[in-house]
């Protein structure tokens, strides 16, 4: 290997880590490897298993609340597992430039309010004034409430990491001379692309097709993207539901619809407990909505992910011609494995 392209692939691997792109580079790809193996996985798995079914079984104890010993459970499952990508999988760096990325574009989130929000919070109010909604979400206990939470959390984040692939595919199915030149334009690998394209003997779509390690650090950054923006929106609508609830929904309309004078808040006598409850349930309900319609909704779709699309692309571009760096001068195989793999 010449030191120019040494030198040209150390500072593409440096510009991977920079971007949220750090199983791009094989190193980093090795470590996680090993770490999800499940000769390491599962005794964590089994360890938190354990710890969290007696956290949950004291909490439900203490609180004399059945629902609250599998809601904590639940919990404290998603959390270690949360840790586990974050710290031994390096997911960290990932989430990072993710979350960076989408709070830097908080522009956008004005235009994107008014193509999303307006028909949600007409659909929203009609089930707010709804008087079976009210008397199911008043009567859930906590533990009941936050299961209900953390099941539209996990099908709104599986749903997405079903559908967001495809998002991965229209990028690398995209590979051509034009596309890895406009993709590779300012970054260490400009010259390189070049080279690679003027190249007669070389396929510029060789290693198009993303995937392993390197396709779920691009539906990650996605999904990552993609919760935050719900997030603002639900927040949006949970704001919405309180202010709105707070002025029309009077202690004679509750009495009626629940049979009993509704209890307050502590220290907040214009916010009764009901009226949290089903803010609460109908913006977690409003967050899969919007998720699953910014995924299968074309306009949607177009408005959620604009602004990563040539993030996206950068990626699948750079990727290329790296791994063609790569197999020039080692065409055999990256830690027993496929370049790339």
């Amino acid at each position: 290997m010449s030191a120019a392209t040494a030198h040209t692939r150390a500072a593409a691997e440096e510009w991977f880590l920079h971007h949220g792109l750090t199983y791009f580079v094989p190193e980093q790809r090795a470590h996680v490897r090993r770490a999800a193996r499940p000769g390491r996985v599962v005794p964590f798995l089994v360890v938190v298993a354990v710890v969290a079914t007696g956290a949950g079984g004291a909490v439900a104890w203490f609180a004399d609340q059945l629902t609250l010993g599998p809601a904590t459970l639940a919990s404290l499952l998603l959390l270690a597992a949360a840790w586990y990508a974050l710290t031994r999988l390096h997911a960290a760096p990932i989430v990072t430039w993710a979350l960076a990325r989408t709070t830097g574009s908080l522009r956008t989130l004005l235009p994107m309010t008014t193509r999303a929000l307006p028909l949600l919070l007409l659909f929203i109010t009609f089930l707010f004034i709804n008087t079976e909604v009210w008397q199911v979400a008043s009567n859930l206990t906590a533990g009941a409430l936050w299961l209900t939470v953390v099941l539209f959390l996990v099908l709104a984040v599986g749903f997405l990491l079903v559908r967001l692939p495809e998002e991965v595919d229209r990028a690398d199915d995209a590979v051509t001379d034009d596309f890895l030149l406009a993709t590779c334009r300012g970054t260490p690998l400009e010259r390189a692309s070049r080279e690679l394209v003027e190249d007669p003997d070389a396929d510029p779509a060789a290693h198009a097709e993303v995937t392993g390690y390197e396709r779920w650090n691009l539906i990650l950054v996605l999904v990552v993207v993609q919760a935050v923006q719900v997030l603002l929106l639900t927040l949006s609508v949970f704001v919405f539901l309180m202010v709105f609830g707070a002025l029309t929904m009077t202690d004679p309309v509750m009495k009626a619809w629940l049979g009993s004078s509704p209890a307050s808040l502590p220290g907040v006598h214009s916010v009764s407990v009901p009226l949290l409850q089903v803010a609460t349930f109908l913006s977690a309900f409003s967050g899969l909505y919007l998720t699953v319609s910014s995924v299968t909704d074309e306009t949607y779709r177009e408005q959620f992910f604009g602004s990563v699309v040539h993030e996206l692309e950068r990626a699948v571009g750079m990727r290329e011609v790296y791994l063609a760096l790569r197999e020039r001068d080692r065409p055999a195989v990256d830690d027993g494995r496929p370049v790339g793999g």
